[in-house]
Order: C-alpha cells, then structure tokens, then sequence
C-alpha cells in the first residue's frame, strides 16, 4: 500500500511518521507527478489558504479532483478538512469539493481558544479518541451521503466520512493514537 501525504504546507511530516509506523509506504506529494499510483492521499492540517495557493501553483488541485472522483480514497485533517469540504458562502480558500458538506474555518477562534477533548467515535471503537483541536473548524452542514462520525458535546460536527473520503476538525496525527489512520487504511484496502 502507498499513501501520499499533500506535504505543500502544515504537518505533513507527523502523517508520514504514523503511516511508517503502520509499516505503510508512505511519501510527500508536492508535484502532480507525485500523485500516481498512491492507493490514497493524506491532506494535513496546516493554514488552508497557504496550502490551496500551493496547490493551485503546482497543479496539485486539479490532480486531486480528479483522482478522488475516479475513486482515490482522501483522508483530510483540520485544514485538510477545510479543503475536502464544499464552498461556503464568501469561503476563502476555493474548497476542492470532495465531499458534500460545509466545512466553516477557524470555527472555535483564535489559536489561544485550541483546546483538546476526549471524542466518542464509534467507528474505532469504543476507547474515547484524544482530539486536538487547533484553530479548528467544524462542519456547519452536511448533505445526503454523508456520515456523522463525531460530534462535540454541544452537538457540533467534527468528523465525517462519505464513500472513500474521511475529514475531522482535529489532529490525529499530534497524538499517539493510531486509530484514525487504521481506519483510513481500512477505507483504502477496502475493509472499512
């Protein structure tokens, strides 16, 4: 199995360590070329419009559209997040629209309201997921198709999956725990 990680911008090098953790071919994508025969792609958490701008200059956003509409499963995490989702109203960065849901930017505030918070996630199992949040954002809304896999206490979205393509609000890869990627892989290798 081969996962590229988007490595334009923000943390791309903590995705790389886990998936070779995982024993898990993984390498940076900064060229379109880097984009063939991955089995998937990781785009990080880091600052959304400095990531988009990068893509738009390297041919990257284009690339990626049309790999994950031919069935490239995408894994996107905080800005990640920001980037897979569809455009909202005055939304800046352009959203790539990978999946059919809002995703609102920097959603909690400032970086001194980050926080981190234990998250019920069915989908890894029953043990709460350490989630950190870094200027994160949320999901405002979501269209037919696509899954609710966590959820703040106060209701607010926070990760979300359709068909081949997983988004949270939070940093799996700032944590020691796997289960994210896990179950990414399973997505990719078709079990999950």
């Amino acid at each position: 199995m081969k996962i590229g990680v988007l490595a334009a911008q923000g943390a791309f090098a903590e995705h790389i360590d886990i998936l070779r953790r995982l024993q898990v071919e993984a390498l940076p994508v900064r060229l379109p070329r880097h984009l063939e025969g991955l089995d998937g792609l990781i785009i990080p958490g880091g600052e959304s419009t400095t990531m988009s701008c990068l893509m738009q200059d390297y041919n990257l956003a284009d690339r990626i559209k049309e790999l994950a509409t031919d069935g490239l499963p995408v894994f996107g995490t905080c800005a990640g997040m920001v980037l897979m989702g569809e455009k909202e109203n005055g939304s800046c960065p352009p959203p790539l629209g990978l999946m059919h849901c809002s995703v609102r930017r920097n959603a909690f505030g400032r970086q001194r309201e980050s926080f981190e918070t234990e998250l019920n996630i069915p989908a890894l199992g029953k043990k709460p997921f350490p989630g950190v949040f870094i200027r994160a954002p949320l999901v405002s809304s979501v269209r037919h198709g696509v899954e609710v896999l966590a959820r703040l206490s106060d209701g607010a979205i926070v990760a979300v999956r359709e068909g081949k393509m997983l988004a949270t609000a939070f940093h799996p890869e700032l944590t020691d725990d796997i289960r994210c990627h896990q179950y990414f892989l399973g997505i990719v290798s078709g079990k999950n």
